[in-house]
C-alpha cells in the first residue's frame, strides 16, 4: 500500500517503547507502506542537541525512518538541515506494529551507526543490552536481537546497505 491510498493515513505517530514504557512519541509523515516495510519522515524529535561524538543530532535534522514488520531492526537516515546525509542510525527492535495511525516499535537497546561515506560502522549500547536482562527474561528475543545486529552490521559494511532502503 502506498502512502497515497485512501485507507492509509498521511500522518503516523511513532511510539518508541523501551522496557515496557513509552520512551518518546512523535508525529511523522507516512511516505510508504507496502505491508512489510513502513517508511516515515520526521524532524529530529529530541530536545536540544544530542552529541554522540561521531555525529550530532540537532534542530533542523530530518530523519527518514524505515521500519519492518518482519525484521528486528529499523534504519533511520539522518540528514542535516542543508540536506546533506549525516549517516544512518539503526535501532535493534522487535518487528514494528502499525495500528491505525500509530506505529509502535520496541527498542531492544542495541544500536548501529553507519556514517554517510560508509567508513565508520560502529556497534552501540551493547553494555545497555547486557544490563537490560533481556537474555534472562526472553532468550529467544535476545538471540533474535543479536542476530539482527550482526546481519545489519554485515550489510552496513558491505554493498547491500543502500539496497535495503531502496
Amino acid at each position: 500500500m502506498s502512502a497515497n491510498s485512501a485507507d492509509s493515513p498521511a500522518q503516523v505517530e511513532v511510539v518508541l517503547v523501551k522496557a515496557g514504557r513509552t520512551k518518546i512519541r512523535y508525529p511523522s509523515e507516512l511516505l510508504h507502506d507496502d505491508g512489510t516495510r513502513v517508511v516515515v519522515r520526521a524532524p529530529w524529535a529530541g530536545g536540544g542537541v544530542r552529541d554522540f561524538g561521531f555525529v550530532r543530532f540537532e534542530a533542523g535534522d530530518v530523519f527518514t525512518e524505515y521500519y519492518w514488520r518482519d525484521r528486528w531492526y529499523s534504519v533511520k537516515e539522518v540528514r542535516a538541515a542543508t540536506g546533506a546525509v549525516k549517516g544512518w542510525y539503526c535501532d535493534i527492535t522487535r518487528p514494528a506494529v502499525l495500528t491505525g495511525a500509530e506505529l509502535v516499535v520496541e527498542d531492544l537497546d542495541l544500536d548501529l551507526w553507519r556514517s554517510a561515506d560508509g567508513t565508520d560502522v560502529r556497534r552501540l549500547d551493547e553494555d545497555e543490552f547486557a544490563a537490560s536482562g533481556l537474555a534472562e527474561r526472553d532468550p529467544e528475543a535476545a538471540a533474535a536481537a543479536v542476530a539482527a545486529l550482526d546481519a545489519l552490521e554485515r550489510l552496513a559494511r558491505g554493498e547491500g546497505f543502500r539496497g535495503l532502503l531502496a
